[in-house]
This record gives C-alpha cells, structure tokens and sequence, in this order.
C-alpha cells in the first residue's frame, strides 16, 4: 500500500512564496527525474491565500519515502525551506483504499 503526506506551508509574505515555488521547482525537477518511487508529488495553491502551498505526496511505500529524503535535492529544499516560511504542518498518510496509481 501507498505512503502518504500533506504538508501546508504558509510563507512570510509574497516574496517569500515567490522564492519558496523557486526552491519547490528546482526540487520538483529532480523528484520527476530521479525518484520512481514518488507516485505523485503535486504542488498546489489555495484559492484566496496567497502564502500557502499544499503538497501531497505519495510514495509506493515507506521505504521509496526514506529514499526520497535522502536525495540530494530534497536535502537541499528541507535546509533552504524554512527561511521564507512563518510555519508549516505535516500530515503523514496510510492508505487503506481507492482509486489511484499505487500499484
């Protein structure tokens, strides 16, 4: 079964998330690249808050997890992260049914 999470970012002010989706990009660029065990990894604004991101991520399991947080790129975007963000708040998922690409 999958592994999930949902992360909610809320940055410092417009600047702030203008950099942040610079950093998520440039990460986001080497997840597709070179994680096979990353099903989904989809960034995602919120409709009349301009700070926030949403990600959801989903993983073939707990392990391709572990793996994606040890690449190189995501090293860099958790360091560089927290200098624009005011907070942020993750919710890890398991998956217990649906419709998806989880194999």
């Amino acid at each position: 079964m999958g592994f999930g999470l949902v992360v909610r970012f809320i940055a410092h002010d417009a600047t702030a998330a203008r950099a942040f989706d610079q950093l998520a990009a440039a990460a986001l660029e080497e997840i597709r690249a070179k994680e096979p065990g990353t099903l989904l990894y989809v960034i995602h604004t919120v409709p009349g808050e301009p700070h926030v991101r949403v990600f959801y991520e989903l993983y073939a399991d707990r392990t391709a997890f572990e793996e994606h947080e040890r690449q190189p790129h995501v090293r860099r975007f958790l360091a560089e992260r927290a200098q624009h963000l005011e907070s942020f708040e993750v919710t890890f998922l398991d998956e217990t049914s649906g419709k998806g690409t989880t194999p």
